[in-house]
């Protein structure tokens, strides 16, 4: 029978309604599952309470303490591991909304967050203070799921009826046979070379660019020559929807999604275009100056959400800071700042300003992100989401209300970033932002061929060696599902214009072992190059969509035989999962004064297993495979532990302790300091309040239970 829980006493109920303004929602309640549920499937909530917060927060904390409940905090975030809904009381912080940008002041200072009121506080706000008071923020959730402004080409491939397009050839022995289906039979046809589609404008100079290029290749992998399509020539052998250029335009049939757990909907208001403003700066900041490079950019002319709109302007402020409440997603925040662009010094014509942005992983997160890490499209340049922060508002578990910064409690400001869920509860943040009104970005598309994948990848790793602190790279690999091929990504997402950006594209995509299915790396808006992540690992939408798991890893180096390993392994995933290699280095290493230790910071890749399921399939491969590559495949190359922003569900306490390496110990006596009772236990904290480990499975919520049993050939889970 269905498993029972607690609710909270009348009593209770009463009391923590009384403490401060907010709904407050029992267990059975409506609207508790709204507040008690996880983007993974795989937990199940125990939750007696959700309390929703607007104001007085630390009076919620203290009924926590004087009842001994425990309290779990629930931001916005898309987390996996289920601490948010692991407490007694889950605190719910949807409501805070607060937001605004703002430059810097003539002397680089800022305005503190105990100068600025909160949103739902009756002192005076910023002008520029919006709040969306009264609304359920669960409703808004849809439109952030979409991520098909990334790139209107992506969302057309991965929807067509199929990857065997005219002039393609089928993998021999086909991946998906290793797969938890069986192909009848495997076709074959001749293979030729040459990109599917190409989207890159500019791509007619780039076999000039590649002698200009600087990149180690081995014998193997050396390749001279880019499979792309020049602009002016058209495929030969395309269908006639390509070759008119609109990828955009998708004509198949709903259920002749390639992806079959791709939700495509319709419903979306159309998504905003990018900033059409083209800046001419120098990315590669030393100091206060911007020095013009190319001072006319072109945006993309094949993706329907471009506007080709030369200007050329130079951005005033080195850098803006952007105050936000915990309850505002990274997207929402991503929105605001590019729709509130600061002034420009604009040398031709004129505009309405220069978007800048605060340096978050991609799209989707929550504002937790900026106290556990966050590594993200900007990080080589600027560094990490914590190396960013300038002030951090959090109730402590004595109630206290504390803004710690570089100068006040500098202890606590050492230790929350990295790990501030396990010191107090975060209301609200202060970051930089940094201009960036143009990215030359996109995507490569090939086909995953077991054979002829490790040559990617090792040309992928040499090509990155070296890279300017400009370029983001990575490539993944993504299992698709029954009867269709697997995917290689190459991602690339340069801070700049395409003049420069271009001659890393060349390079990457001068590799020839199979052809390109699709190239559509071009000049675009930042706000819609956080989505791309997002919209290549096709996650399904609302919550609770399927089981999650992630693992992730720093390694210092990426050798040939790791690689040659990690594909074999990779060819025998089950269905929806995707690993990762995303180039690190660069600005991350620049900052010490976190604890997040300097180890960490010198890896050169950063690695994840990003694995989803459907939600009564039955597959042990879907965790064990994400184990065993992370934890015995990269074991001779690992850096310690991850970045804690990418710590998962059930992870071991010493795959904790390594993520702080040589600062644990430090981070021990902060904890205890501010913590002593360890109220805040629902989060990554692998000890208990007497400092010993705890299994995490004991302080985590539990998964769901069921029975397996065989299905149409399948062993599929039936919930009990």
């Amino acid at each position: 029978m269905p498993p029972t829980f607690a609710s909270l006493s009348d009593e209770l109920y009463e009391e923590l309604g009384s403490v401060c303004r907010g709904n407050v929602y029992r267990r059975g309640d409506p609207g508790f599952v709204d507040y008690a549920t996880l983007f993974n499937g795989n937990v199940v909530c125990a939750s007696m309470a959700a309390r929703r917060v607007i104001d007085l927060l630390y009076r919620i904390v203290l009924f926590c303490a004087k009842h001994s409940l425990s309290p779990s905090v629930k931001a916005g975030g898309y987390g996996t591991a289920g601490w948010a809904i692991g407490g007694d009381i889950i605190i719910d912080l949807s409501q805070l909304t607060d937001i605004d940008i703002e430059p810097p002041r003539e002397d680089g200072s800022f305005t503190s967050l105990r100068d600025i009121a909160s949103i739902h506080s009756k002192g005076k706000k910023p002008q520029g203070l919006t709040s969306n008071p009264g609304k359920r923020r669960r409703e808004d959730d849809a439109n952030l799921r979409h991520y098909d402004s990334a790139s209107q080409s992506v969302a057309a491939f991965l929807r067509n009826s199929s990857l065997s397009l005219p002039g393609s050839r089928e993998d021999s022995p086909s991946p998906s046979v290793k797969r938890r289906f069986e192909a009848a039979q495997q076709s074959s046809s001749p293979h030729s070379t040459g990109a599917i589609t190409q989207i890159s404008s500019g791509s007619s100079a780039l076999s000039d660019s590649v002698s200009r290029i600087s990149f180690r290749q081995s014998p193997s992998t050396l390749a001279t020559t880019p499979s792309t399509t020049p602009p002016n020539e058209t495929p030969q052998d395309l269908p006639d929807s390509e070759q008119s250029g609109n990828l955009a335009t998708n004509t198949s049939p709903g259920d002749a999604n390639p992806f079959g757990y791709l939700e495509t909907t319709n419903n979306f208001p159309p998504a905003p275009p990018p900033t059409a403003l083209q800046s001419s700066y120098n990315p590669a900041l030393s100091s206060a100056s911007w020095t013009p490079q190319s001072l006319t950019f072109t945006n993309a002319v094949n993706d329907s959400n471009q506007i080709p709109i030369p200007v050329r302007a130079e951005p005033i402020y080195p850098h803006a800071y952007v105050t936000f409440g915990a309850g505002m997603r990274q997207k929402e925040i991503d929105t605001y700042t590019a729709q509130h662009k600061l002034e420009a010094r604009y040398l031709t014509s004129g505009g309405d300003g220069i978007p800048y942005h605060v340096p978050f992983a991609a799209h989707p997160v929550g504002s937790s992100i900026m106290i556990l890490g966050g590594f993200g499209f900007l990080s080589r340049l600027h560094g990490l989401s914590i190396d960013n922060l300038v002030e951090v508002e959090m109730v402590l578990a004595d109630g206290r209300i504390v803004i710690a910064s570089e100068n006040q409690y500098p202890d606590l400001w050492w230790a929350l970033r990295g790990a501030g869920p396990c010191l107090g509860v975060a209301t609200r943040y202060k970051a930089k932002a940094y201009p960036v009104p143009i990215v030359f970005a996109g995507n490569l598309l090939y086909r995953f061929n077991k054979s002829t994948a490790p040559s990617l990848i090792k040309h992928f790793r040499d090509c990155v060696k070296g890279a300017p602190r400009e370029l983001y790279a990575n490539v993944l690999l993504t299992a698709g599902p029954a009867g269709k091929d697997s995917l290689v990504v190459v991602q690339m997402c340069y801070v700049g214009s395409r003049e420069k950006g271009q001659e890393y594209l060349a390079a990457i995509s001068s590799w020839d072992g199979e052809r390109c299915l699709l190239n559509e790396v071009d000049e675009k808006s930042f706000l819609h190059q956080q989505d791309s992540v997002a919209q290549v690992l096709r996650g399904k939408g609302a919550p609770p969509g399927r089981q999650w798991f992630i693992r992730s890893a720093l390694i210092s180096s990426l050798p040939d035989d790791i690689i040659n390993d990690t594909v074999m392994q990779f060819a025998d995933t089950p269905v929806g999962c995707t690993w990762l290699f995303e180039l690190a280095g660069g600005a991350i290493i620049d900052f010490e004064d976190t604890c997040v230790p300097k180890s960490q910071r010198e890896a050169s890749f950063t690695i994840a297993a990003l694995h989803q399921w459907e939600m009564d399939l039955d597959d042990d491969r879907c965790v064990d495979s994400a184990e065993e590559w992370i934890s015995d495949t990269l074991k001779p190359v690992h850096v310690g532990g991850s970045f804690p922003s990418f710590l998962g569900r059930h992870e071991a306490p010493e795959r904790v302790k390594a993520c702080f390496g040589s600062n644990w110990s430090r981070l021990c006596e902060v904890k205890s300091a501010y913590d002593p009772t360890n109220m805040f236990r629902n989060t990554f904290w692998p000890l208990d309040a007497d400092g010993n480990p705890v299994d995490p499975r004991t302080h985590e919520p539990a998964t769901p239970k069921f029975e397996s049993k065989k299905l149409d050939g399948e062993v599929r889970k039936v919930f009990i």
